[in-house]
């Protein structure tokens, strides 16, 4: 009996609770029942502790839909990171609006000179170090796992064991890439993301039926017009929904 009570209390240990804006993002795919998809969310973030202890945060990006999910131990642990991310930016944020990959030299991401009030504020909070996963299929890059722990040498050795465990690759495997969490702002913004999902999909849809076209065409369609124009595809989603509805 008390074997039992020591194993619950150790998974208890092992949990990180998604963000909120992560909980609001899988309940909208879910269509208001999220308990699958949070399981299996939860289930990486014991899986990942399991193996280091240390871990704090786990995001899981996926590339296709520029969608994240966000877990951490404590709320505590969340608020504290942002508050350090927002002081000083933080080596990782860029919001500059583009939608291209921005690639960040490590010497620029340690820079201590240029980031010394991010790295103290960091190190307050716990994130010391951080290990990022390729998802792959097929040869092709579909995602990502961030992993961030309270320890500078967590992940050492840790690489494969937890590419195994999550369903990643340890080839391309990136350390202290992220230690401003720039994941968890990625995570905020999956939302509205997904709200502009949705848009384009119904902007889509009615492109397709009044012109007769294949949905892939319309879709293909609808990104030419944005391109064209210089503004997201989201904002012509929106506009000819408004424009189409009876």
């Amino acid at each position: 009996m008390g074997t039992e009570s020591t194993e619950g209390a150790d998974r208890e240990d092992l949990a990180m609770e998604p963000v909120p804006e992560t909980r609001e993002a899988l309940s909208r795919i879910q269509g208001g029942s999220d308990e699958d998809l949070m399981a299996a969310l939860k289930d990486l973030g014991r899986r990942a502790r399991e193996i280091v202890p240390e871990c704090v945060g786990l995001s899981l990006g996926l590339v296709r839909d520029g969608v994240t999910f966000t877990l951490v131990a404590t709320a505590e642990d969340l608020a504290a990171i942002d508050a350090a991310q927002y002081l000083e930016g933080g080596p990782c944020v860029r919001d500059d609006g583009g939608a291209d990959t921005v690639e960040v030299a490590m010497d620029d991401v340690l820079d201590e000179a240029a980031w010394a009030l991010f790295a103290r504020a960091s190190a307050a909070v716990g994130v010391a170090s951080s290990l990022s996963l390729p998802i792959a299929d097929r040869g092709r890059i579909i995602g990502g796992i961030n992993l961030y722990a309270a320890t500078d040498d967590a992940f050492t050795g840790h690489h494969a064991g937890l590419a195994r465990a999550l369903g990643a690759t340890a080839v391309g495997a990136v350390r202290n890439g992220d230690l401003a969490f720039r994941s968890r702002r990625l995570a905020a913004e999956t939302p509205e993301r997904l709200v502009e999902i949705d848009t384009v999909d119904t902007a889509t849809g009615m492109l397709a039926a009044r012109h007769g076209l294949p949905v892939e065409h319309a879709r293909a369609k609808l990104g030419d017009a944005s391109r064209r124009a210089g503004i997201k595809e989201a904002v012509v989603a929106r506009l000819l929904v408004e424009l189409l509805s009876p």
